[in-house]
């Protein structure tokens, strides 16, 4: 199967697990040709880009859905905790992770290949494909030194 062009900034992380920015409801198809069975979201569903009924329109092509709202501005240590029980409980699935622009779910995915045992520098190139975040990211995912930095995104950036 051939990995979806058009769903914006998709990522294929390996087999099992797909990243990208909020796909359109006619892309959401695509996901279940891939064999995607649970679809994770970050993003807020008040935001512009977020579908009207996200969850609804998976379970009808027979995809699962987890919504865990993560404030751009405010990301958690208890966010984290959530999506990491989540990505804990779906052990084995082929699972598709998403926000609106794909910024918070590399930086959640960074931290997370972190505590399952991925190099630093591993761990470090699959969120750079997407951005290097400065500010409250650059705290999220324990790199204090770039919090006095602004975000910058992969092929505008650098």
């Amino acid at each position: 199967m051939v990995d979806p062009n058009g769903i914006f900034m998709w990522r294929r992380i390996d087999a099992r697990l797909t990243s990208s920015g909020q796909p359109r409801e006619e892309q959401l198809a695509a996901l279940r040709q891939l064999g995607v069975t649970h679809v994770v979201n970050l993003g807020l569903h008040s935001h512009e880009k977020a579908l009207a009924d996200e969850g609804a329109s998976l379970r009808a092509l027979g995809i699962d859905y987890t919504h865990i709202p993560v404030d751009f501005d405010h990301p958690t240590e208890a966010d984290f905790a959530q999506f990491r029980t989540v990505m804990q409980g779906l052990e084995g699935a082929t699972i598709h992770v998403h926000c609106i622009v794909n910024l918070r779910v590399s930086a959640f995915l960074y931290r997370w290949h972190r505590e399952a045992g991925l190099s630093e520098p591993e761990a470090r190139e699959i969120m750079e494909r997407v951005w290097r975040p400065g500010g409250v990211w650059a705290r999220f995912i324990g790199h204090d030194a770039a919090a006095g930095l602004p975000h910058r995104v992969a092929g505008r950036d650098y």
